[in-house]
């Protein structure tokens, strides 16, 4: 059964409208006295019909709510330095699939994408848009945010103190994935990916000024998007629900 999210609190009636609207009625074709599964903002998921079908709006009616909370008991953020071509399409969409919570997009020194301000919103957009067709395909709970481009270095900014942060980099490192996993408390996570050229050193001393653990994924050197959902998946293997 399909699954929309709104933004509004579920109700006895709900009203999809927008992008989602369009979708029900002009490529999925669906009429009055179909089903549809509906997820508010606060996770809450029902089986709903539809009643109402307009131009820009789908009007259903709740039929019975549900008990299938499908996200992980951790939280994890994925920031992720902008790899070249389209390969944040796919970091963002697995990601996503995941479990993922939020995905912050970060400008590094060695990143070779170079974006106008322009160009960075419609990147958003576009991931953001990703990410929620991800969501309702993978069945998840609530919509993980794609946050706006930023630097590296604010990262930080606004950083919670109870968050477990670090890095993955190639060159000497703090200690391993696997010894970090196994001894944290956390739940939850920041994972920091750089992009294909990896780290300057001055980033690496910015992150563990910042509070970030250096840590190595093993011998080899991964690619971008190897190393990001590879990390995503041992945090979630660990401590969340990957895996059963």
């Amino acid at each position: 059964m399909r699954r929309f999210f709104v933004s509004e609190p579920l109700a006895d009636i709900v009203t999809i409208t927008g992008e989602d609207a369009h979708h029900i009625t002009h490529v999925l074709r669906y009429k009055i006295g179909q089903y549809l599964i509906v997820v508010d903002g606060d996770g809450r998921i029902a089986k709903t019909e539809i009643t109402d079908i307009a131009e820009h709006t789908v009007v259903v009616k709740i039929i019975e709510y549900l008990e299938e909370n499908t996200e992980a008991p951790i939280e994890v953020t994925l920031a992720q330095c902008l790899p070249k071509s389209d390969k944040m399409d796919f970091i963002v969409q697995k990601a996503v699939e995941l479990g993922v919570h939020r995905i912050c997009p970060l400008m590094s020194e060695n990143c070779v994408v170079k974006y106008d301000h322009a160009k960075k919103e419609a990147r958003q957009k576009k991931w953001q848009k990703i990410a929620n067709e991800a969501a309702k395909q993978c069945g998840r709970t609530l919509l993980p945010s794609v946050e706006p481009i930023a630097l590296l270095k604010d990262l930080f900014l606004e950083l919670e103190h109870n968050v477990e942060v670090f890095m993955c980099y190639e060159g000497q490192a703090d200690s391993s994935l696997k010894t970090l996993l196994e001894t944290t408390m956390a739940s939850k996570f920041l994972i920091i990916i750089g992009p294909e050229g990896g780290f300057s050193p001055a980033e690496v001393v910015l992150c563990k000024e910042n509070g970030a653990k250096v840590v190595t994924m093993g011998p080899r050197i991964l690619r971008t998007e190897t190393a990001s959902l590879a990390a995503v998946s041992l945090v979630m293997y660990q401590n969340g629900d990957l895996g059963g």
